[in-house]
Formats: structure tokens, sequence, C-alpha cells
């Protein structure tokens, strides 16, 4: 196959990925950022940058956002969500916080291959993304994809949704974005 066509294949796995979510939950989710005083994401390996490019496009609108682990991260308090992408939903150090945050008393929701997972049930909101796990042999969706390669892209397309989301609920455009963007490149 040629790099074309292998492109052409993983848009339409995304295609097909997208009409698998539930819009219920993935409203849950925009409301919960509505209500928290401060968001914080969380996820490993590729899903971490997933969600620091979630967290960032969050700060553009103005919502105190924080990734777990940076050094200007405060503390997590009642108020707040944590938001964590996980494919397996059984990452040992998500699992931590997870459970951190729920002794705390904050709400925590999850994007997830497997809600019945660990994190899942920790959780006040999941969503349930279809993908493949890295070990594709403990998945029931088929992808030409390596690991979990679907479940990363369809979860960075999926905080993309949730922006616009927010955006329409807030009644914010990309130019009152813009004003909080870096600039100091």
């Amino acid at each position: 196959m040629q790099t074309t066509q292998y492109l052409a294949e993983i848009l339409k796995e995304l295609k097909h990925s997208a009409d698998l979510i539930a819009d219920e939950e993935a409203e849950k989710l925009v409301n919960g950022i509505l209500e928290s005083k401060k968001v914080f994401v969380a996820g490993a390996g590729r899903s971490g940058f997933m969600a620091k490019s979630f967290a960032m496009r969050m700060m553009h609108m103005g919502i105190d956002s924080y990734v777990i682990g940076e050094t200007v991260t405060p503390n997590f308090e009642k108020e707040d969500i944590l938001i964590i992408g996980s494919g397996s939903g059984e990452t040992k150090s998500l699992v931590s916080m997870a459970e951190k945050a729920k002794s705390i008393g904050g709400k925590i929701a999850t994007v997830t291959i497997f809600p019945d997972s660990t994190i899942g049930q920790l959780a006040d909101v999941t969503i349930k993304l279809p993908g493949s796990p890295k070990d594709q042999s403990k998945g029931d969706y088929k992808t030409i994809q390596p690991m979990g390669s679907l479940f990363e892209q369809t979860l960075l397309l999926f905080y993309d949704a949730v922006i616009l989301r927010f955006m329409e609920k807030k009644g914010l455009d990309t130019n009152k974005m813009y004003g909080r963007h870096a600039n100091l490149e």
C-alpha cells in the first residue's frame, strides 16, 4: 500500500470511531469542566501528549488547566476535576492519581477503551472511546495501526471536539482565544 492509502484507511477508522462515542457522556465532561474551579489532566505516554494539548487549549479559553507532573501544577481540591486519558484504564500511576483525587473529593473523568477498568470505576464521568489497546489481542476493535495509535488519535480529536462544544456554550471564538496564545515564542 502507498502512504496515502494508509492515510485514507486511518481516516476511515477515525470516522468510524467518532460514530461510536456517546454524546451524553461527552456533554457530562463539558459540564464538569464548566462547573470546576481548576481542571487537571493526566495520561501516560502518547495519551499524556494528547492531555497536554487539551490543557493548552483550555488555557487559551481562560480555564485554569494543569498537567499533572509539571512543576507549576497546584494542589487538587474538592472543586476541581481530574481528566484522565488511559486506553487500558489500568496504568498504575494513573490509578493512584484517581484514588488520591477521589479521597480529596474532587470529580474524576476518564476517557478510556475500557469503562469497567479500575479508573473507569473510580470516575464520576466515563467516556468510552473505541480503539485497540497496545496489546491488540485484548481488544475487540480491529485496526491497521500499531499499538494504541487509534485510541490516541481519537483521544486528541475528542478533546478538540470538547473544546469546540465548550466554546459554543461560552460564546468564545478563535479571535478571543488567540489573545491568550503564547507571545514570547
